[in-house]
């Protein structure tokens, strides 16, 4: 019997299997129901044979016709010679089908799937989750987290940051890796294929440069001549663990939240080094400080709650750490409302380095954990400085300390000699 036409359909009524050939059978059931069955052979090297034979039903003749089915069997015979078993193909499908009905495909809903599954590699204290959850919700989820993960484009990710990408700069460029990271997470769990829409070299393209536009504002600082009668006031001050964090953050040169949200895991007393990992860095790498001995002194003068992983603990809440606004009032409660920011003792040390003391530019810059901007530097500076920086930071901390030694600063490092 040659191939098969729609008269041989129609009469077929015996409970046989009938060949339009290449391994296309129409089989007809007990019931008289006609389906269509593809029949092929796939290696198997546990077989004497070195294959197996396998049928796969590829449907009834009301909802597939002759022509349709032998299209079907030109695409399931190509997988086969592409070495993918037809039968495991389509079970993975049908698992893909379950898994968007049980799970989600939303671009809120993958993106909640993958903080759960981050959060327990991220910061202690959870801060890291409460930062994606904040402004995912914020900035994200109002505009397309009820859309599908599939079927949102580069556009989409534009329009999303676009309000934001010039008023709020610091959160926009923090937010697009994370959306970038959402759609490599779907394509992960086979919810989207093709490239990333949120890759931020073309999500740029479509918006203008922060770097020509967005003028850094910069934080007021206190002079560096006034540092050591500052610091004569700061130690005065006992209430809390606030005037100790602030005053860590000034002979280590500091962010606010590298301090906040420092463990006791991440300081190694014995060593004088304090190490602060790249989850916690606003360049994403980690960062090495070299602990002068009043750092050192500091810290061993800190009270340690039982069960607390902070270094810095929390005044009203058991087991949490220093809230991210406690040195701001305590400048406050100081009497300095004005001319004076947290951030801005940073921008204190690097005055005094640029206009006390002979030290390179580059150690300073290494101090403050400052990215390098030349991209062709950047590729051949592979240390981070930590030697230099030590002597560095124990002159700093001889200058914060001038108040108590009548404000004579005897240092030949501090000359840069």
């Amino acid at each position: 019997m040659g191939r098969l036409n729609q008269k041989d359909i129609d009469r077929a009524g015996k409970k046989r299997r009938y060949s339009d050939g290449r391994g296309l059978f129409l089989s007809i059931n007990k019931g008289g129901s006609k389906t269509w069955v593809f029949q092929y052979r796939f290696p198997d090297a546990s077989r004497a044979t070195g294959y197996r034979e396998k049928e796969l039903s590829l449907g009834s003749i009301d909802f597939l016709s002759l022509e349709q089915a032998r299209n079907k069997l030109g695409e399931l015979r190509e997988l086969v010679r592409a070495g993918i078993d037809p039968m495991v193909e389509r079970n993975r499908g049908k698992r893909a089908v379950v898994r968007r009905t049980r799970d989600g495909t939303s671009f809120k809903e993958v993106a909640e799937r993958l903080i759960e599954t981050k959060a327990p590699e991220w910061d202690v204290g959870g801060k890291s989750e409460a930062s994606w959850r904040g402004s995912l919700s914020n900035h994200v989820f109002p505009h397309i987290g009820a859309i599908d993960i599939a079927d949102l484009d580069t556009p989409d990710i534009r329009d999303v940051l676009k309000p934001i990408w010039l008023t709020s700069p610091v959160t926009a460029q923090r937010l697009l890796p994370r959306i970038e990271q959402v759609f490599d997470y779907a394509a992960a769990e086979g919810f989207r294929t093709g490239d990333n829409p949120a890759d931020r070299h073309k999500v740029k393209k479509l918006l203008p440069s922060t770097a020509k536009i967005h003028k850094v504002k910069k934080h007021d600082a206190l002079p560096f001549a006034d540092i050591p009668s500052f610091m004569a006031d700061l130690r005065a001050e006992t209430a809390g663990s606030a005037p100790r964090a602030l005053e860590l953050l000034i002979l280590t040169a500091t962010r606010t939240s590298e301090v906040t949200e420092a463990v006791w895991d991440e300081i190694d007393l014995a060593d004088a080094t304090w190490t602060i990992p790249a989850s916690r860095m606003k360049a994403d790498k980690e960062h090495r400080i070299p602990l002068s001995p009043a750092a050192i002194t500091l810290l061993e003068s800190l009270k340690v709650e039982e069960g607390n992983p902070f270094v810095f603990i929390s005044p009203v809440k058991k087991g949490a750490g220093l809230s991210n606004m406690a040195m701001t009032v305590l400048l406050k409660r100081m009497g300095r409302k004005e001319g004076v920011t947290v951030h801005g003792f940073r921008s204190t040390f690097r005055d005094w380095v640029s206009e006390e003391t002979s030290y390179p530019g580059e150690v300073a810059e290494m101090a403050l954990a400052h990215s390098i901007k030349s991209k062709v530097e950047a590729s051949y500076r592979r240390g981070d400085l930590f030697e230099k920086r030590k002597p560095l930071m124990a002159d700093w901390a001889a200058y914060c300390d001038a108040s108590r030694s009548g404000g004579n600063v005897v240092s030949i490092r501090a000359t840069g000699q």
